[in-house]
Parts: structure tokens; C-alpha cells; sequence
């Protein structure tokens, strides 16, 4: 599991949060979509994968940036990430 971190996703919206493994090698903007689409599936719900959202870290409230990629930001294994929608 090198390639992959362990994170705790935060959904204010929907007053849920869910453990999830996102890819290091990937792009913010591609986790932020993969991130939307599974918890539309998990909730059974339809939420649009083009909406525009952010991810927070909830311990140093720093926004990540689209072009980010995973592994040369600040999340790690048990970090806590807030999804918000705009």
C-alpha cells in the first residue's frame, strides 16, 4: 500500500464522513471527482462530478490546489480532509 494513503473524509453537507485510500500519484482535481462519484454511489444519490468543490485539511485549514499532486502536499495516512461543495 506505498502507492496509496488512507485519509478520513469530511462532508458537512451531508453530516457524514467515510475512510477512504486515494492514489499518491494523482492530480487533487482527479481525486476531488474520483472522491464526489463514490459518495454519490455510497448515499445513492445523484451529485454531478463537474460541481465545483475543495478540499480542506481540517487540522491546518489548508486548501489544496487542483494542480497539487497527492504526494507532494501535506496529507498522509489519518489525515483529516473536509470535502466542501461551492
Amino acid at each position: 500500500m506505498d502507492s496509496k494513503v488512507l485519509i478520513k473524509l469530511i462532508v458537512y453537507e451531508m453530516n457524514s464522513s467515510f475512510d477512504v485510500f486515494i492514489p499518491v500519484n494523482e492530480y487533487i482535481w482527479k481525486i476531488k471527482k474520483l472522491l464526489v462519484k463514490s459518495i454519490g454511489d455510497l448515499n445513492n444519490i445523484r451529485i454531478d462530478i463537474n460541481k465545483e468543490c475543495i478540499l480542506l485539511n481540517k487540522d491546518n485549514n489548508k486548501i489544496y490546489s487542483n494542480n497539487d499532486i497527492v504526494i507532494d502536499t501535506d496529507i498522509r495516512n489519518g489525515t483529516e480532509i473536509v470535502l466542501m461543495f461551492r
